[in-house]
């Protein structure tokens, strides 16, 4: 009996340890960047996008050509290291370059192509144009990346305690508005949280402007799940042991990211000095 409980017990804590294992390999890497900044900060996420349109392209399944796939990346990598070093001018020019015309070099399905250097590209952009301001990028895309991350935990932790009725079955069929709610609970403390820790920072604002961050997050979850549905997989690829692909691990981020950029844009500093 010991033996088949054991037996049974082994797949789900062998997940486990490949889920901790790979985060305590890449959350320093990637808080050590964040704390880097500038062409560091600028490299990794650069590196994020290239295997986030990998998968993205390979969703239909033919499989992106390596040529297609390095015309499509080297624009980002240079509009992001141009945003690194403060060109604002010369980085959404080229990102709007990647976004408009480089998809057409792309033969097969440039449409998708197109949807996916909006949905891949402009996050991007947008995160390392948080960072690049010297005063505050830090603490805006550490504050981002916390309440993702705190949105996920949530959302996981209260929907298996209290379960309940499902949010999109259709599309997502283990999400409930219970996750939902811890989901924006969680990230509503921590995006507080972190607040206090800053005297200066407006604890409120920031806790109801991070609840909001989750809802946005969530749909971001939802929108590559019903992706993965269309195409009929699990997972967007197998990069992360225990994780699945990039675009599994950073589907909140994506949509998060324009999220709190178009915040700063709206309140500028106000929320973070």
């Amino acid at each position: 009996m010991a033996a088949a409980m054991a037996e049974a017990t082994t797949p789900g804590a062998s997940a486990l340890t490949k889920r901790i294992a790979s985060a305590a390999v890449l959350l320093p890497l990637a808080l050590a960047a964040l704390w880097f900044g500038g062409a560091v900060f600028a490299i990794l996420v650069a590196m994020a996008a290239f295997f986030m349109l990998r998968e993205w392209l390979r969703f239909p399944g033919a499989g992106p050509q390596t040529m297609h796939l390095i015309y499509l990346w080297l624009p980002l990598l240079l509009a992001l290291g141009n945003m690194a070093d403060g060109k604002f001018e010369w980085g959404w020019g080229l990102g709007l370059i990647f976004a408009l015309v480089l998809p057409a070099v792309l033969r097969q399905r440039p449409v998708w192509a197109f949807t996916g250097a909006i949905y891949i590209g402009l996050p991007c952009l947008c995160l390392v144009w948080l960072r690049s301001d010297s005063e505050q990028g830090r603490l805006i895309v550490f504050w981002l990346l916390a309440v993702v991350w705190a949105t996920d935990t949530g959302a996981y932790i209260a929907g298996r305690l209290i379960g309940g009725p499902k949010l999109i079955p259709a599309i997502s069929p283990n999400k409930t508005w219970a996750g939902l709610l811890g989901g924006m609970l969680s990230a509503g403390i921590v995006g507080a949280a972190i607040a206090i820790l800053q005297p200066a920072l407006p604890t409120l604002a920031l806790g109801l402007f991070a609840a909001a961050v989750a809802v946005v997050s969530q749909a971001g979850d939802f929108f590559e799940s019903g992706v993965k549905r269309r195409f009929g997989v699990k997972d967007s690829g197998a990069l992360i042991p225990g994780h699945g692909g990039a675009l599994d691990r950073l589907d909140g981020v994506l949509f998060a990211a324009p999220f709190v950029a178009l915040g700063f844009l709206i309140w500028g500093k106000g929320l973070w000095s």
